[in-house]
């Protein structure tokens, strides 16, 4: 027998452990920044300010063999001139349109609505 089918059988068990041990680390890593920012969230203060709809986007993830879904994102712009851009739901989404006015309640990177003021038309 040559010694090139052992090292084979030698170096794949050593691969396999080494991607598994990265997958698990990523996995790990999801999970640990995920509660750290719900934590981040939860300890912060409620917050309603003036702001403006400045522009909306849409991210798709998935898709091909797997189920794909959307993610919904808006930037805001507040009274002091800073942009923030916030995940929101997709019927929020639905009901903002960009140059919106009104007041942004949110909680540190949390979208919790968005009541918007309407301007009267003088015609």
């Amino acid at each position: 027998m040559s010694q090139g089918g052992d090292m084979i059988f030698q170096i794949v068990p050593v691969f396999i452990g080494i991607i598994f041990v990265i997958v698990i680390s990523f996995i790990l890593f999801s999970v640990i920044k995920g509660v750290g920012e719900w934590s981040k969230n939860n300890q912060s203060p409620t917050l309603i300010v003036r702001a403006k709809v400045l522009a909306k986007r849409t991210a798709v993830r998935g898709g091909g063999e797997t189920r794909a879904y959307s993610q919904y994102f808006v930037t805001f712009e507040v009274e002091s001139g800073d942009r923030m851009e916030l995940k929101v739901k997709d019927n929020e989404f639905g009901m903002l349109v960009e140059g919106d006015q009104g007041e942004l309640t949110f909680q540190d990177s949390r979208y919790l609505g968005f009541v918007r003021h309407f301007q009267e038309i003088h015609m």
